[in-house]
């Protein structure tokens, strides 16, 4: 019997079109894989739909044909009732509820196998200023950093100009403005909170080279992929150049030494055992000089970073099909609950009395 893989893509974030991408991309590599593969699309409200999806143009609005779905236990279900099981989810949201940690709790909650990062990771590494915490808990490099709150001042930088500001919980360089002085600063953050309440203000380093190395586990081992040098003709790799451009912008497998090679596998994979992470993730590093600087991390990467382990179609089938059947090997090992009998005793049974009346 075909096992049913629901593919969520989509909702309500900045990214909403580029999920719609990586959505379509693993639906149709799955059906080649005889997989019973269920669309299930988020709107920019998070309302849910399944129905015929086959291309990104499906989704310049909602089709009448579809039908709206609510979670139930071990699936999804249509407003009339018919349920729906799934034998394991993959998460396709980038951005917004469905990268931060809300759908993969929602999956939890219903009894939901997933093939992607869980709860705890997907919210630590959605938002930058943790990632920073927890790298350095991990004993990784990180360059310094300001978290500045909307609404905030900022006094005085520990770092000189220029600086690099980062909405906080975004991605895909949304948002991102290199800032030379104060005046250019209040710029960047007033465009940092039109798109979110805090922002991450780093020194930005001029002379550095952008590495991303992606991780995932297959056969219970973790695997490595090969190291992607990117490159950008301006001072950040914007959000046009990564998904628009038409001139090569990445380099895979990347130039760089043995040693750097080294240095960055065992960054990604000490991020992915310390974590114990499921699925894949991307890590993203700055090599300045000869030091690499982990950068973030990113719980559902663009593609899923299939081409990052695969070098065609077929390949990336394969890889989406590891990590299902990864996914699909999960179990809901339950620890038993302490019932108390508290609500039971005399003190609240019969009501407290209240003391000193007057």
């Amino acid at each position: 019997m075909q096992k049913k893989v629901a593919v969520f893509f989509g909702g309500n974030s900045n990214e909403h079109e580029i999920s719609i991408i990586t959505g379509m991309l693993c639906c149709n590599l799955l059906r080649g894989a005889e997989y019973d593969v269920l669309p299930v699309y988020l709107t920019r409200e998070n309302a849910l739909y399944v129905g015929e999806m086959h291309a990104v143009t499906d989704f310049a609005t909602v089709n009448k044909k579809w039908k709206r779905v609510r979670f139930c236990e071990g699936g999804l279900e249509t407003e009339r009732g018919k349920k729906m099981d799934i034998d394991v989810a993959l998460n396709c949201c980038h951005g917004g509820a469905g990268e931060d940690g809300t759908l993969s709790a929602l999956l939890r909650w219903h009894r939901i196998k997933s093939a992607s990062p869980d709860t705890a990771l997907s919210a630590m590494f959605m938002d930058k200023t943790l990632t920073k915490i927890a790298a350095r808990g991990l004993g990784l490099p990180v360059l310094d950093g300001v978290t500045v709150k909307e609404g905030d001042g900022v006094r005085n930088l520990p770092f000189s100009y220029p600086v690099i500001v980062k909405p906080a919980r975004l991605g895909s360089s949304i948002g991102i403005k290199v800032a030379e002085n104060e005046a250019e600063l209040k710029s960047a953050l007033a465009l940092a909170f039109t798109l979110d309440d805090a922002a991450l203000i780093e020194p930005y380093v001029q002379k550095k080279r952008d590495l991303n190395c992606a991780a995932c586990r297959i056969g219970g081992k973790i695997v490595l992929s090969q190291i992607e040098e990117v490159f950008s003709h301006d001072e950040i790799l914007s959000f046009k150049e990564k998904y628009e451009g038409e001139e090569k912008h990445s380099q895979i497998p990347a130039e760089i030494p043995d040693e750097i090679t080294k240095k960055v596998h065992l960054c990604t994979e000490k991020l992915y055992e310390s974590f114990d992470v499921t699925g894949v993730m991307r890590a993203d590093f700055l090599l300045v000089g000869d030091e690499v600087y982990f950068n973030e991390l990113n719980t559902v990467p663009g593609s899923l970073s299939c081409y990052l382990f695969a070098n065609s179609l077929t390949e990336s089938k394969n890889f989406l099909v590891s990590l299902v059947e990864e996914g699909a090997k999960r179990t809901f090992a339950e620890k038993p609950t302490v019932t108390t009998g508290i609500l039971t005793r005399p003190v609240f049974a019969k009501g407290s009395k209240r003391r000193n009346p007057q």
